[in-house]
């Protein structure tokens, strides 16, 4: 189920998702409704929304996640700390909105779960047997994306550790936010390569679906910021690795080590996690080069027979998140998901994409309802 609510300068896109077991879950994507108020008062819309929201149609939810994408981090981050409730594992990257605001906030919430932080630091959101596990807003103080991004996943490594868990069996999905990607994108990667050959994730194991994207923390001297969701509980033939073949190549064929896309099959849902996908050739080579809309047009037709494989569709789909180069074309695209995905909650967001010739590349989750022999979520 989706729906669209007006609020006082806010505009809040909710899709349900309801498999009949107990446990409802929400992607909630609010927007700012008036791009001329100054940053503290659109701070304030989205708050006042958030909260009257969990007040009336989220009522007894327990949010797990939130991302605030915003305009200037650097200048906007302490009022956001002072602001934010601190009810769930969230974090700040500098990703501007496209519509001219500057910010947007991405929430996750569930009903009948319960929620703790661990010892080791990690949000813990919890149902019968599972323990599902966010991260977010890891840094480090080291220089450089190589040394950073080393020590970031060594640390998630360690945090998994002490629950029990390992990035191998257990990490289902990271996104890695990288300051001026196009220089330091390598480092991100031939650190993350690294780490995985240490923790044994290999071609003929599995990676693991991510996102790496350009993006700015509030301190500008750092260049990687990561989150990342591990679940405690799942067999490993619960978990499936989507590949696409026929549009889509391996991504450790050029050097980089994520997969395509993840499934996660409960009792009575199948948890779909789409990674960061781009105008793409089953060779590993760019489409369409300067061509926004056959880009476009590439990237949609990816996605989506990534979704076939696990046996879904655009239709559902629960959240999406847009990252274009080049502003200007925001106008461009902005209409082909108005006439395509008119009611689908989304953000469109200035992030340059890893490889310069892509002008645009997008993720999504997705829910569907199944029956299975699995605990149920």
């Amino acid at each position: 189920m989706q729906q669209t609510i007006h609020l006082e300068n806010a505009l809040a896109e909710i899709h349900l998702f309801d498999a009949g077991t107990g446990v409802k879950e929400y992607h909630v994507m609010i927007h700012v409704d008036a791009p001329t108020l100054t940053f503290a008062l659109q701070l304030q819309a989205v708050e006042n929304a958030y909260r009257q929201l969990l007040s009336e149609q989220l009522k007894g939810c327990v949010a797990a996640f939130k991302r605030y994408f915003v305009s200037d981090a650097t200048n906007q981050i302490e009022l956001i700390r002072e602001s934010e409730p601190g009810d769930a594992a969230w974090a700040v990257i500098q990703q501007p909105p496209l519509d001219g605001t500057k910010l947007a906030l991405w929430v996750y919430l569930l009903t009948g779960v319960e929620r703790r932080f661990t010892e080791s630091g990690l949000e813990e959101i919890s149902h019968g047997g599972y323990r599902h596990l966010w991260l977010c807003g890891a840094n480090s103080q080291q220089q450089g994306s190589h040394a950073e991004t080393t020590e970031i996943l060594n640390s998630y490594v360690e945090r998994l550790r002490q629950e029990g868990l390992t990035l191998e069996r257990n990490c289902i999905r990271t996104w890695f936010f990288v300051n001026d990607v196009d220089n330091h994108y390598a480092g991100m990667v031939r650190a993350r390569n690294e780490v995985f050959d240490e923790q044994q994730l290999t071609a003929d194991t599995h990676f693991i679906a991510s996102t790496g994207i350009g993006g700015r923390q509030a301190d500008p001297a750092r260049e990687v910021m990561m989150d990342a969701y591990a679940i405690d509980g799942i067999r490993r033939e619960q978990v499936h690795y989507l590949y696409a073949a026929s549009h889509l190549n391996r991504t450790s064929e050029y050097g980089v080590r994520f997969e395509r896309g993840t499934y996660v099959d409960y009792g009575f849902r199948r948890k779909i996690f789409i990674s960061g996908t781009a105008s793409i050739n089953n060779k590993g080579e760019i489409m369409y080069r300067g061509d926004i809309r056959r880009q476009t047009a590439r990237m949609l037709e990816n996605v989506e027979t990534l979704l076939s494989e696990a046996g879904a569709s655009f239709e559902d789909v629960e959240v999406m998140v847009v990252y274009l180069r080049d502003m200007a074309d925001y106008t461009v695209v902005k209409q082909i998901y108005d006439e395509r995905f008119p009611d689908k909650p989304r953000v469109f967001v200035n992030a340059p994409v890893c490889r310069p010739g892509w002008l645009i590349e997008m993720e999504c989750q997705a829910d569907k309802k199944i029956s299975t022999e699995y605990p149920a979520l």
